[in-house]
């Protein structure tokens, strides 16, 4: 039976184990029609036709999972072209039917994906919310009357609502993150210029970003992957050249108090405080930075110049469709009819003011941990205050195109009305990868599950690691547990919290006489039957590791401890002599029991 939410690693997972992508297709085709949100698509892919995709891929490549994205079920934000499906860009007298597929479509399609529709968007991929669109406006899947964020918003329903594996949108203000945030999703927001924009109808050419949505971060990066690289054919496609980030001493950013703005939702700005705990345990340095000049910096791109790259896109057809276009998506193009060169080169200079300001900020940060949004509203507030509340969506995702920035979303957890909030991790040019690992962790240590399924437990295989192991797991049991005295010893030099979890069953735990800090002593006895102990697993970089163990005191050493889920990693155990004076605490189940026990 397929899980509610149709991730890589369970369909791959599915296919070694002998479904076929007819199986597959024939169930996005049964969940797709049992959809209660009529806005999602606006033209999904026939049935029949998705059938023959599936026995065409099973012809060319009939051994399962033979191409990296074998079977995946995947949707398209209607601004991107898939050859075979009208492209409208939420416009029906704008559609016409594209005889090839954009770029980033065909190689999805070439790597064994494939389409399912083209998805519901604002207008013109001008807006943040999802109301703007003759097709109506998706819904949040957490509660109908909430908005599920813009512009692309029927690509990040469809993988939160479990009809696809992952989707393309565009984000030119925020569009492939904040869609993220409101349904509990990844957003992968590529460097501009990482995927190529060939195919896609432009809203701001010069900073458009192809992005994609996922439910995990490894599934985003590995999609990503097979979709990036340099085009020609894209005046704006750029090589990449990937720029590491500090594997040991890691600093993020957060907001100061004169900069935090929630609009008066408190339960968003707890959600932003857990992530900043979430990042501190997970070994992070937190630095205050002033979001002051990144703000100023994103209110250039509606209120600035930039505006008129919208009207540059679709000029031709105002000039004779004006009356086709929704009228808020029409206000805010045709408030670009003033703008002149001068303003232009006045908005490009005073963007490099800011620009140079924002370096000074970078010194003290290598990552910037924002909230997506700064809050969420109900679809008829939105309607009733467009302009406005729109514009307060945007607060912290505007400036990231302007200023040349990659950047990931991910969830947060949920708020005390059960809707998800996310943040996001925003860095230089081309630190697309290097944002992934801590990304990673992050979506992981909230624990809020993958789109519309809450309790789903993200997969082992998709979990991302440092490239060419950078980092070396180690399981701790005792004082060097989070919030213990020795815990410093793991974060100071950029020890990250990989997860709590239990040894396997055959291990005991002693508390270790005349030790300061306390300790205990891990001792394994095959054929010993519990519950199992808890530890944590971290990481530390492989120099750190080093100094790590060799300060380490007897009787305690390094072995492998194997972990409940049959995985073994490097961790304490302890000599057996040194337990035959010491008490056993293996029935409390762990160390921070035995704590609290006052034994």
């Amino acid at each position: 039976m397929l899980p509610t939410i149709l991730d890589l690693s369970s369909l791959r997972a599915a296919y070694a184990a002998g479904m076929t992508p007819i199986d597959i297709i024939e169930a996005v085709i049964a969940r797709r029609a049992a959809s209660k949100d009529p806005a999602i698509f606006i033209t999904p892919t026939p049935d029949d036709d998705l059938r023959a995709a599936a026995r065409a891929l099973m012809a060319n490549a009939p051994e399962p999972n033979s191409l990296p994205l074998w079977g995946i079920p995947f949707a398209v934000k209607d601004n991107i072209d898939a050859a075979g499906l009208p492209t409208t860009a939420g416009c029906p007298a704008y559609a016409y039917s594209p005889q090839r597929d954009a770029t980033v479509v065909a190689r999805l399609k070439a790597a064994g994906a494939i389409v399912i529709g083209k998805t519901n968007l604002d207008q013109f991929a001008t807006g943040l919310n999802g109301t703007r669109s003759p097709h109506g406006a998706p819904r949040s899947v957490f509660d109908a009357d909430y908005i599920s964020g813009g512009s692309s918003s029927g690509s990040a329903v469809t993988v939160a609502a479990g009809l696809a594996t992952f989707a393309l949108g565009t984000d030119t203000a925020g569009s492939g993150r904040v869609p993220a945030a409101f349904n509990n999703l990844v957003g992968i927001k590529p460097t501009p210029g990482l995927l190529p924009n060939t195919g896609v109808v432009p809203a701001c050419r010069s900073v458009d970003c192809v992005t994609i949505f996922a439910a995990t971060v490894g599934d985003g990066i590995a999609i990503r992957h097979v979709a990036e690289g340099f085009d020609a054919a894209d005046a704006f496609s750029r090589e990449a050249k990937p720029v590491s980030l500090p594997v040991s001493g890691l600093r993020i950013g957060v907001l100061d108090g004169a900069e935090r703005e929630f609009f008066g939702d408190a339960s968003v700005e707890r959600l932003y405080d857990q992530a900043i705990e979430r990042a501190k345990a997970l070994g992070a340095t937190i630095v205050p930075f002033d979001y002051a000049p990144f703000r100023e910096a994103a209110a250039l791109l509606y209120d600035g110049p930039w505006v008129a790259e919208r009207l540059a896109a679709v000029e031709g057809f105002l000039a004779t469709n004006a009356h086709d276009f929704d009228p808020t998506v029409r206000a805010i193009i045709e408030g670009a009819k003033g703008k002149t060169a001068v303003d232009a080169f006045n908005g490009r200079y005073r963007l490099e003011e800011l620009r140079r300001k924002t370096e000074l900020e970078w010194k003290k940060a290598d990552i910037l941990l924002l909230p997506t949004t700064p809050t969420t509203y109900k679809v008829a507030d939105m309607l009733a205050n467009p302009i406005v509340l729109n514009g307060r969506l945007g607060r912290y995702t505007n400036f990231a195109n302007l200023l040349d920035c990659a950047a990931i979303a991910v969830p947060a957890g949920f708020s005390d009305n059960g809707l998800p909030g996310g943040v996001m991790l925003v860095s230089h040019a081309f630190t697309d990868d290097a944002l992934a690992p801590f990304a990673d962790a992050l979506h992981r240590a909230a624990a809020s599950g993958m789109g519309i399924d809450r309790n789903a437990v993200l997969p082992e295989t998709s979990r991302v690691v440092v490239p060419d192991g950078g980092l070396i797991e180690i399981a701790v049991v005792g004082a060097h547990l989070s919030g213990m005295p020795l815990n410093h010893e793991l974060t100071g030099p950029g020890g990250r919290l990989v997860k709590a979890c239990r040894t396997a069953g055959d291990y005991r735990l002693y508390v270790l006489p005349n030790t300061t800090p306390p300790k205990p002593g891990l001792v394994r006895e095959p054929g010993y039957k519990a519950q199992g102990l808890e530890v944590e697993v971290w990481a530390l970089p492989a120099d750190a590791f080093g100094r790590f163990v060799q300060k380490i005191p007897s009787p305690l050493g390094i072995g492998k401890v194997v972990l409940d889920d049959g995985s073994s990693v490097s961790g304490f155990l302890c000599e057996a002599h040194a337990i035959s004076e010491a008490r056993e605490i293996t029935d409390l189940g762990g160390w921070r029991a035995y704590l609290g026990s006052g034994r």
